[in-house]
C-alpha cells in the first residue's frame, strides 16, 4: 500500500478510471435513483466500510479533529457534499454536450483557483498543457465536429454544473490546509460531513415523487459509486494532489473522458472514431508536458508552494533536515567529550612524570 500511495500519478490514473465509471454507471441507472438520493447512499455506505480501517486512527487524531473541525468542515461541504450533489442535480437538467464542455474546464478552473487563494504560480509549461489537453476534450466531446458548438446554449442546469465546479477547484486548492492528522481520519471525516449534509435533502427528495427503484442494478451502481468513485477515488485523489500540488494533479481529470469512452465501447457497445484517438493523443500529450522535468540548474516552478504533509510516510524534507542537523549535533558533542577525555589523560600522565 505505501509504494501505490507513494506514486501520485498512479493514484491519479486510477481516480480518473474510477470517476470515468461513475459516468457510464450514472448513464446506466438514470431514472432509477434520484440525484440526491445517490449522492447521499454513497456516502453513507463509504463511510460505514471506511470505518473499521479508520477507527483507531481516529482515537488518535481525536484532539486535532476537535481543535480543526471547522477546516474539517469546509473541506467536506465544498468538496465530497457539495460537487457530487450539485453535479447530479445540474445533469438532471442539462444536455450532455454542456455537462461535458464545463466539465472539461475543470482542470483550469484549478489552477485559477490555486493561484487566486494562495499565488501559486501557473508557469508556461503548465498553462501549454492545459490548453493541449482542453482541445483534446473538446475534440471527443464534439465528436470532431467544430459545428457541433453552435448547439451549447446556458440553462438552469448548467449554473449548478459552473457551482459544482467551482466547489471542486476550491476543495483541491484548499487541500493544503488539511489539518495534521492521518489520511485515514481525514477522508472518513469529509465522508461522513458528506453523508449527513445530504441526508435531509435525500429525505425531502424521497417524500416527493422522486424514488429509487430497488433492482439489481441500484444495488450494484450504488455499491460501485460508495466503493471506487468515492471511497478509493478521494483517497487516491487527495494523495495526488498532497505530492503534486493542485494545478498539476488536476491536469489528469482530462483523462476522464478518455477512459469513459473507453468504457463505453466495452460496456455500451460504442464505436472507436478517429476523433477518440486524436482527443487522447493530445490529453496525453498534454499530461507529459505538464510532467516533464525542469531543464537542469531551472527549478521547477510548478511544485506546490505550501509544504506537503506526508503522515504515514512521516519523512518529508524538513524532518529529514532536523534529524540530520541533530545527528551532526549528537556527533560534536561526542568528538568533543572524547577530546576533554584524552586531553585530561594526557594532564595526568604529564603530572606523574613531573
Amino acid at each position: 500500500m505505501n509504494t501505490i500511495y507513494n506514486r501520485p500519478r498512479l493514484l491519479l490514473v486510477l481516480t480518473s478510471v474510477f470517476w470515468a465509471g461513475n459516468v457510464i454507471v450514472g448513464r446506466a441507472v438514470a431514472g432509477q435513483i434520484p440525484p440526491v438520493t445517490l449522492a447521499c447512499l454513497r456516502w453513507v455506505l463509504a463511510s460505514s466500510i471506511f470505518l473499521p480501517f479508520a477507527i483507531a486512527h481516529l482515537r488518535k487524531d481525536w484532539d486535532a479533529l476537535r481543535r480543526n473541525w471547522a477546516i474539517l468542515l469546509f473541506l467536506g461541504l465544498i468538496g465530497p457534499a457539495c460537487f457530487n450533489t450539485l453535479a447530479y442535480m445540474g445533469l438532471v437538467s442539462t444536455e450532455a454536450l454542456n455537462g461535458l464542455v464545463l466539465n472539461a474546464a475543470g482542470p483550469m478552473f484549478i489552477a485559477v483557483t490555486a493561484w487566486a487563494l494562495f499565488n501559486d504560480r501557473i508557469t508556461a509549461g503548465q498553462a501549454a498543457a492545459l490548453g493541449i489537453g482542453f482541445f483534446g476534450v473538446l475534440i471527443i466531446v464534439v465528436k470532431g465536429d467544430p459545428a457541433t458548438l453552435s448547439g451549447f446554449h446556458f440553462n438552469p442546469g448548467d449554473l449548478l454544473l459552473v457551482a459544482a465546479i467551482v466547489c471542486w477547484a476550491v476543495y483541491t486548492a484548499c487541500l493544503r490546509k488539511r489539518p495534521a492528522i492521518s489520511w485515514q481520519s481525514f477522508n472518513l471525516v469529509t465522508y461522513a460531513i458528506a453523508a449527513f449534509a445530504n441526508l435531509p435533502f435525500a429525505i425531502v427528495e424521497n417524500a416527493g415523487s422522486q424514488h429509487m427503484s430497488a433492482s439489481w442494478a441500484s444495488i450494484a451502481a450504488v455499491l460501485y459509486v460508495a466503493i471506487f468513485p468515492s471511497l478509493l477515488a478521494y483517497i487516491f485523489y487527495n494523495r495526488g494532489v498532497e505530492l503534486l500540488g493542485a494545478a498539476r494533479a488536476g491536469i489528469y481529470l482530462f483523462l476522464i473522458p478518455v477512459f469513459g469512452a473507453v468504457l463505453a465501447m466495452v460496456y455500451l457497445n460504442e464505436k472507436l472514431h478517429a476523433y477518440h484517438a486524436a482527443g487522447f493523443a493530445l490529453i496525453v500529450a498534454g499530461i507529459l508536458w505538464a510532467n516533464r522535468k525542469p531543464e537542469r540548474g531551472k527549478p521547477d516552478a510548478s511544485v506546490p508552494l505550501a509544504p506537503h504533509r506526508e503522515h504515514d510516510a512521516g519523512k518529508d524534507v524538513h524532518g529529514s533536515a532536523l534529524r540530520l542537523q541533530r545527528s551532526k549535533s549528537y556527533v560534536e558533542e561526542g568528538l568533543e567529550a572524547a577530546l576533554e577525555t584524552q586531553a585530561a589523560r594526557n594532564d595526568r600522565k604529564d603530572a606523574h612524570f613531573r
